[in-house]
């Protein structure tokens, strides 16, 4: 269900869970910043979410209220991920849902990297 990011944040959102270790997952990479591990519905044959650690609703949430440090820590932990996984060369997709419009599902910023193979539409029709 897609959710409101004007709400406040909520700790027992599936990604606060993961981050602190109550629920698994295929984990891609970790820094101070960010944790990045594979969606368990992929929509591409490559398809990693990377969140950061910081409690954040949402894109405008997240760089309304994170210090510089650690909105650049996270964006090099999305591109340490695409580098790693070797999206570099072939290329790939970065999305970012962003409240009911975008169809934003869980209530913690995530980033999606989709690759593995040729991106056609910006959006479906």
């Amino acid at each position: 269900m897609p959710i409101d990011p004007r709400e406040p944040y909520d700790n027992d959102n599936i990604f606060a869970k993961i981050l602190r270790g109550e629920l698994p997952c295929n984990k891609v990479y970790e820094d101070e910043h960010a944790l990045a591990f594979h969606d368990i519905r992929p929509q591409a044959p490559v398809h990693v979410l990377v969140i950061p650690k910081g409690a954040y609703v949402s894109w405008d949430d997240f760089t309304a209220k994170a210090e510089d440090g650690e909105i650049a820590g996270f964006m090099r932990a999305v591109g340490h991920v695409t580098r790693e996984l070797e999206l570099d060369e072939p290329g790939y997709r970065l999305m970012i849902n962003m409240g009911t419009n975008g169809h934003q599902e869980v209530p913690h910023l995530h980033v999606h990297i989709f690759g593995g193979r040729q991106f056609f539409q910006m959006i479906a029709d």
